[in-house]
């Protein structure tokens, strides 16, 4: 090959180094543009972990191979050893004539001579060697183009491995932060990562029927990679929200305990009473029924699931008790609690619970994101928003909301709904859990297509 052309041909490499991710492809092409330019037959590419060389690539032309086993791996070995030791080329036009390579141990395919260059990096660390063999002739020319060709692919090599260290960290900071989430309470445990799992799965059955020309979204690896990253962090808000209403499991949470205090020391007051006044049996009496009467009506309304109208009534009489000087027996707040008509948080409480996702972008707008992540954060924060605009903390609309966004939204719904470790809700069946989210499709809170997508992949794993 011509000098110019030589020239032209490590421009080119250098050009495609750059833009090559994928280290397989990045090995085979550093090796095959370096045997094109040297005429040889043969090449063998190693990458260094812990400063042994791995064997990542090797051709022979000749023979019609892509592996080792027809050369002396002892051979290739020694040469590698002996730039590890060196940093530096090595060029024999003669192997048999040199006595620093073991010649008697070479294998079927003999080698004739040999061109091996480090890859340095720019702290002079080596990265690779790569090992050509059986040229013509290795000329100056051609060494310094090859060298020219490491030096590249050295570059190449590091930025790859500097991406890849970037994306490690970053999912690692990811996980930290999902490990926090769920150890914080024992009734969240598995929410981040069932809500990452149903996104992918989602995800994943979008590109099943891409591919089949039912669906014109696609989700690339790195589209995927964003969502699933985003649903991992989704709920890191809740870091900072009070264990008093993250772990509320009845209405009334920690305040039952005072209120079953109140009423033994009312009795014991009633009792003194009596006892000092002389006041019969029967008074007593009636006044423990009451106590007792209302205690198993805070009792079931503490931990119902929802208020029928009778518990609704039940619950007023109780609420209007007085004790002997003609004060409320129960607080403002108690009252409020107990009134709640479904679940286990008061107006206030619940208005503390969403600003996990105010809290959730604070949070995240102190992060950097790359390129590779930046809209992770964005379809985070928005996995409590609904189509139809009622929901938080922006009441964004549909034409608002990405597919991400939307697709974290229904995985979110349907984990509440399925989950088995919610202290304050029992465990939907499956059927009855999609069927509720398709009501809520219909009300315009979440997508329905996506919710049937969902359906279809958790009832075709259950098969």
């Amino acid at each position: 090959m011509e000098y110019n052309r030589e020239a032209e041909a490590v421009l080119e490499i250098g050009i495609a180094l750059a833009s090559e991710k994928d280290f397989d492809k990045l090995y085979d092409l550093i090796l095959a543009k370096s045997m094109e330019i040297a005429e040889c037959d043969g090449g063998f590419f190693y990458s260094l972990e812990e400063k042994q060389p791995k064997l990542e690539m090797s051709k022979i032309l000749s023979l019609d191979i892509t592996n080792e086993q027809a050369v002396s791996t002892e051979l290739l070995l020694s040469i590698c050893k002996d730039i590890i030791q060196r940093k530096e080329d090595i060029c024999v036009s003669e192997v048999k004539e040199s006595p620093k390579f073991p010649v008697a141990t070479q294998g079927e395919y003999p080698v004739n001579s040999f061109l091996a260059v480090p890859m340095l990096d720019k702290e002079d660390e080596i990265l690779g060697i790569l090992i050509l063999v059986n040229a013509r002739e290795f000329t100056k020319n051609t060494q310094k183009l090859i060298r020219a060709i490491a030096k590249l692919a050295a570059i190449s090599i590091s930025n790859t491995r500097y991406r890849k260290e970037l994306k490690r960290q970053m999912w690692s900071f990811t996980e930290a932060l999902a490990a926090a989430i769920d150890a914080r309470t024992p009734y969240n445990a598995s929410h981040t990562r069932k809500v990452a799992e149903y996104s992918g799965m989602i995800a994943d059955y979008i590109n099943e029927l891409h591919e089949e020309g039912k669906e014109t979204e696609y989700f690339t690896a790195n589209r995927r990679e964003q969502l699933i990253m985003g649903a991992l962090l989704h709920d890191i808000g809740k870091l900072v929200v009070p264990l008093s209403v993250m772990n509320k499991a009845t209405r009334l949470g920690e305040r039952k305990k005072d209120i079953e205090k109140r009423f033994e020391l009312l009795l014991l007051k009633a009792r003194i009473r009596m006892l000092e006044e002389k006041k019969g049996d029967a008074w007593y009496q009636e006044l423990e029924q009451k106590a007792k009467h209302a205690l198993e009506v805070i009792e079931r309304v503490n931990t119902a699931g929802s208020l029928d109208k009778q518990s609704k009534e039940e619950l007023e009489e109780v609420l209007a008790l007085e004790d002997m000087e003609g004060n409320p027996v129960f607080t403002r707040e108690e009252k409020a609690c107990l009134r709640i008509e479904k679940g286990t948080l008061t107006a206030k409480e619940r208005k503390i619970m969403e600003s996990h996702v105010v809290l959730t972008e604070n949070i995240l707008s102190k992060v950097y994101f790359n390129k590779y992540f930046e809209n992770s954060p964005i379809w985070a924060v928005q996995h409590h928003e609904c189509l139809n605009g009622k929901g938080y903390p922006r009441g964004l609309k549909a034409e608002d909301l990405s597919v991400e966004s939307r697709i974290m939204a229904v995985a979110d719904v349907c984990d509440a709904l399925l989950a088995t470790d919610r202290p304050y809700k029992k465990p939907v069946p499956i059927e009855e859990a999609f069927e509720e989210m398709h009501q809520m499709a219909r009300r315009g809170r979440i997508d329905e297509k996506l919710v049937g997508y969902l359906e279809h992949c958790i009832k075709y794993k259950q098969d």
